[in-house]
């Protein structure tokens, strides 16, 4: 995804002067034809992520759309009071554009793994959020995002689905069944299907997260045995149950929050073997699917 990006940011940086693009230091290499043609438009602050987004907040302020790009913990932890301050506070936009998942870079260590982004940026209002599950998915929200001027987190990951499901903001109905909903995050999709497979359940797909699609949620409850969702989500596991709960307040039901658990893994390992380890790999996934709907 994040060649992808590349790819298609320094496209969009020829057609567009309104656009600008700030780095910090990381994924530089893949953007060397973008700063040969436009050095003025495509800048290098070097490892300094507070200003990353400082700047990113001024230039927003001049009529400017900044795109900017980092590893994830670098780009929403590190300078968090700058996001708050400078493009919140400030009431402007720009695109923020992450790279590393929560445990992508996993020989990298736990400076290198960030979990909870989504649930830290849930704590500032109008944000909409892209956690695509195929590079083509993630090319479309990157088009669409360039093209506004709101506040968009894209996060972008080493994993990804065989093939794209790209759909509306919405959800996306992906199987059908009659005793219960399991939603599917992004690059989650593929392992859900499988590690449903025989299961008597639905299964939605969603790679724009905020939003949250609550309509589509109630839609597929209200055609289950039994109101209960299982979320299924590449991060902070539980990060999206608030929403279920307060879009849902007329309907009784359950919800099972499954993503990266709070324990930090302090073993480096690979990233698959971090999934599993959280229990996001597809027998994960069953055991806990099959025990929370008694199936």
């Amino acid at each position: 995804m994040r060649e992808r990006f590349a790819e298609v940011m320094t496209e969009l940086l020829g057609e567009d002067e309104r656009l600008v693009l700030i780095l910090a230091d990381l994924s530089v290499g893949l953007f060397e034809k973008a700063r040969l043609e436009h050095p003025d438009r495509c800048l290098n602050l070097g490892i300094r992520e507070q200003l990353l987004i400082s700047v990113a907040g001024g230039m927003a302020l001049a009529g400017i759309r900044p795109v900017v790009h980092s590893f994830a913990p670098f780009l929403i932890e590190r300078p968090f009071e700058q996001i708050k301050l400078d493009l919140n506070h400030q009431d402007v936009g720009a695109v923020l554009v992450s790279a590393g998942a929560s445990y992508d870079i996993a020989s990298g260590g736990r400076s290198h793994q960030a979990p909870g982004d989504i649930a830290l940026l849930d704590t500032l209002p109008d944000w909409t959020v892209h956690v695509p599950g195929h590079p083509d998915e993630a090319e479309i929200h990157l088009r669409e995002a360039v093209m506004g001027d709101g506040r968009v987190y894209l996060r972008l990951s080493n994993q990804s689905n065989e093939r794209s499901y790209a759909a509306a903001h919405g959800f996306r109905v992906l199987r059908e069944g009659g005793s219960g909903t399991v939603i599917a995050i992004g690059p989650m999709a593929d392992a859900t299907l499988m590690a449903t497979e025989g299961l008597d359940v639905t299964v939605l797909y969603a790679a724009t997260i905020r939003p949250f699609d609550t309509a589509g949620l109630r839609a597929s409850l209200l055609k289950q045995k039994d109101a209960a969702v299982v979320i299924v989500e590449p991060y902070l596991a539980g990060t999206s149950l608030t929403h279920i709960t307060t879009g849902l307040p007329d309907i009784p039901h359950r919800a099972l929050g499954l993503g990266v658990g709070l324990v930090e893994l302090r073993n480096y390992g690979t990233p698959r073997q971090h999934a599993i380890a959280h229990g996001l790999g597809t027998a994960g996934i069953r055991r806990s699917v099959a025990s929370f709907f008694s199936l």
